[in-house]
């Protein structure tokens, strides 16, 4: 997952752009909206934060947040847009460190579609040790959509798909972007979930389940 972090270390400055396309502005104003409400009142666990985007809507109104990312150029965004209750760490998201008390909710924001299909359980592992029993997880990410998604260049044996994204420096990545259907998400987090809505705008999808109690 190197070239990824150094990926988005080179993308920082320019991330967000993906939040000014006008296409998904209706879409991004409903999801800030239900966002806020779903983790309102509870203790937060945020999963690859990036440069603090959908951490500023639900801060607020969270208990607690600890919102960890891999590289340290989107937490300097980040830490200039966040509430001051929002502890910002480096870390590894395949290594979520372990704080008490456990987090009442998890999120992570376009993170699921770069995650390897076969380090999906895995990681979802990680992060249910980092929370209560009956927990409140919520995973955003984006569908594909011709004409606004960056097309798929290549696919791998293992069944992961990539894009060729270009930076403003001239630079081209080769990024691992995942595209699941409804029923692949619902099957990923059967084992792990006693109940669990898949919710879709235009533009995007969001997973929302409940950890189980055993």
């Amino acid at each position: 997952m190197r070239a990824m972090h150094d990926y988005y270390a080179a993308r920082a400055p320019e991330y967000d752009r993906i939040y000014q396309k006008p296409e998904r502005q209706a879409d991004l104003r409903r999801i800030e909206t239900w966002l806020t409400e779903a983790l309102a009142g509870r203790s937060v666990l945020e999963v690859a934060c990036g440069t603090g985007y959908w951490t500023q809507f639900y801060a607020p109104g969270a208990t607690r947040v600890l919102a960890l990312d891999a590289a340290p150029q989107t937490l300097q965004i980040a830490q200039a847009r966040v509430p001051d209750k929002v502890q910002l760490i480096e870390g590894d998201a395949y290594a979520i460190p372990t704080v008490e008390p456990p987090f009442e909710a998890a999120f992570a924001g376009f993170w699921w579609s770069h995650i390897p299909l076969d380090r999906i359980d895995p990681f979802l592992r990680g992060l249910h040790r980092a929370l209560q029993p009956g927990a409140k997880v919520i995973v955003l990410d984006n569908l594909f959509v011709p004409g606004s998604s960056t097309p798929i260049s290549a696919r791998d044996a293992q069944g992961n798909s990539y894009q060729q994204r270009p930076l403003a420096d001239g630079s081209t990545h080769r990024v691992l972007k995942n595209f699941p259907t409804e029923a692949e998400l619902l099957a990923a987090v059967a084992p792990h979930a006693q109940a669990a809505t898949y919710h879709a705008w235009d533009y995007f999808w969001a997973l929302e389940y409940t950890l189980g109690t055993c």
